[in-house]
């Protein structure tokens, strides 16, 4: 059972969902239609001083590639609107080979995200491994008829659906990441202080300024300057101010999410500026900005990124860094503002990451982290409902049972058809309030917070499976969606989190929940299909094992009452969210 607990959904799903050679009609094998592939010999050339392949390099290659992919699937131009978090796991040396390969996972009116993943490849060994994996958003360029309306994206594989699904998602969290990091900035600043600390080096000393003369070299076929030249001489000036610091060369490790501002012409001159923002004890955070002018004419904002370095010992282990001094007013806000991002940086690293086994399946909730776990708790649930191999175990009054086991992990799925508008069965199912109305294992229900209109954090107490034993309790984060577009699911996603407001107590057993919630399709206007998934934790599984075994049919009774639930209150107008109520 300790295996249930330990094992991951995520790291489940995505190892798993390789998907098998898929045959078209005409007996050839599939390949997507926007798939763009790069191979690339490291030479000198490319390296930098330690003989590893220079990151402004590799982040041109990259861009290059999914630039590629975008067009092939819009039939025109396009440009490179923002590129989501990257994490470096590895340097390339001289003579490997850089794989990258990138495809569209989605597109959108005249937007799309484009998936980019570099391995590199030792031609004496045959060895590969994963670089890095990164989103990028790329924009169709109006033509002479106007603004493009690019076509759908049509997901032909397991895989194909999880990003395409998954999409979504992410897109959603770039709209209002601007806005939650200002916020979390602004709160979580006001509480830190500049500490002294002795030999502590000046911040003015690592600023850099750089300009670059934008020559026809450096743009794209559309004659502007390309982001991915644009992204290499930002990390070349922070990576000057990186060693003004440590006297080193030190090695990146992250960029921050950021986005283009504006473009840049033949012509123009970039203005490169860089200044270490603060060193912790084994990284440092560089933050870059990139300004273009003309002649004369006034300097234009094109881009600003935050990245974080370290410096590798001989062993390739972080060193110890000198810390920073900063000028008073900017440097000290600087400097507070580099303390704040870093929380939120690890917070979104140990929730959306891929190796979970490292988290436990109750994570803190704190408004910091909110984004990132709102975003996990709904796409490890598009994560499950990607998956093809599910068996059916049994049915029952129209009711179907599914199990999926693999890699030690069980999940069911419960399915039912009900004669309900799919909006309506999504308010009803969305409070869960109301769900000891139909489930009898929610004996009581309350709303601990309403973090926003698409997340409610609940406690929900359930009766005692055996004789004399406690009744459990739950603290789960609720996560709402409404459909991106037709082609989606009305979305309810559950998963267990942490309040230090509301620990264990000696009347319950805490329970967990890792993830779990409602898939609502609309099939017609009258008719609705409604999924139920869930990954068995030690907390679940004694109220549905005897189902999965076929010792019982009381699941079955549970979902019958949810669909007379549903239908008796199809015309209610009670259908307002809890922040609403």
């Amino acid at each position: 059972m300790r295996g249930l607990q330990s094992a991951s959904l995520s790291s489940f799903l995505s190892n798993s969902l390789r998907d098998p050679l898929f045959i078209l009609e005409s007996g050839e094998v599939y390949r997507n239609p926007t798939e763009v592939k790069m191979s690339q010999i490291v030479m000198p050339c490319h390296a930098n001083h330690c003989g590893e392949l220079s990151v402004g390099q590799l982040l041109k290659w990259m861009d290059s590639t999914a630039c590629l992919s975008a067009e092939r699937h819009a039939g025109s131009p396009c440009i490179t609107a923002s590129v989501d978090d990257i994490h470096f796991e590895h340097t390339i040396g001289v003579g490997q080979v850089v794989n990258i390969k990138a495809k569209v996972n989605r597109a959108f009116t005249s937007s799309m995200e484009v998936g980019i993943t570099v391995s590199c490849e030792d031609l004496f060994s045959s060895c590969q491994w994963n670089v890095c994996n990164a989103f990028a958003t790329f924009v169709a360029r109006r033509t002479e008829e106007g603004k493009v309306q690019l076509k759908q994206v049509i997901p032909r594989t397991q895989t194909e659906q999880m990003e395409y699904s998954i999409a979504a998602e992410r897109r959603r969290m770039r709209l209002t990441h601007a806005e939650i990091i200002t916020d979390l900035l602004s709160s979580n600043t006001a509480q830190l202080e500049c500490q002294e600390y002795q030999g502590a080096v000046s911040a003015e000393r690592t600023r850099v300024e750089s300009v670059e003369l934008v020559l026809p070299p450096h743009a794209n076929h559309q004659v502007s300057t390309f982001g991915g030249q644009i992204m290499a001489w930002m990390e070349n000036v922070a990576t000057i101010a990186a060693c003004r610091l440590c006297n080193a060369h030190p090695t990146l490790r992250t960029i921050d999410m950021f986005h283009f501002r504006g473009p840049s012409h033949i012509g123009d001159r970039l203005v490169l500026k860089a200044i270490v923002n603060n060193a912790f004890k084994h990284s440092m955070e560089v933050g870059v900005c990139a300004e273009a002018y003309q002649g004369a004419g006034a300097l234009r904002h094109i881009n600003s990124a935050f990245m974080t370095f370290e410096v590798l010992d001989k062993d390739r282990k972080p060193r110890t860094l000198p810390r920073i001094r900063p000028e008073p007013v900017d440097g000290k806000r600087r400097y507070q503002e580099a303390i704040a991002r870093k929380k939120i940086r690890l917070d979104r690293k140990y929730i959306i990451s891929c190796k979970q086994t490292e988290v436990p399946l109750s994570v803190p909730w704190d408004i910091s982290n909110q984004m990132y776990l709102s975003y996990n708790n709904v796409s490890a649930l598009k994560m499950m409902a990607a998956r093809s191999n599910w068996m059916l175990s049994s049915e029952k009054n129209k009711v179907r049972l599914y199990t999926l086991e693999e890699n030690q992990i069980l999940c069911f799925k419960v399915e039912t058809h009900v004669t309900v508008p799919a909006e309506q069965a999504f308010h009803l199912l969305s409070d869960l309030r109301r769900r000891h109305e139909w489930d009898r294992h929610y004996q009581k229900c309350d709303v601990i917070i309403q973090a926003d209109e698409d997340d409610t954090i609940y406690r929900v107490a359930t009766p005692c499976v055996s004789k004399g034993g406690k009744g459990q309790d739950f603290i789960l984060l609720a996560s709402r969606r409404k459909p991106c577009d037709s082609r989606d699911p009305y979305l309810i996603a559950l998963r267990s989190v942490t309040l230090p407001t509301h620990p264990a107590t000696e009347d319950y057993t805490r329970g967990e929940v890792l993830c779990a919630g409602f898939s609502i399709w609309e099939e017609s206007n009258a008719v609705t299909k409604i999924s139920y998934y869930n990954q068995a934790t030690p907390g679940v599984l004694p109220y549905i094992s005897n189902d999965i075994a076929g010792l019982s049919s009381s699941f079955y009774g549970t979902f019958y009452s949810c669909n007379k639930y549903l239908e008796e209150n199809r015309d209610s107008l009670a259908i307002l969210p809890p922040s609403d109520l």
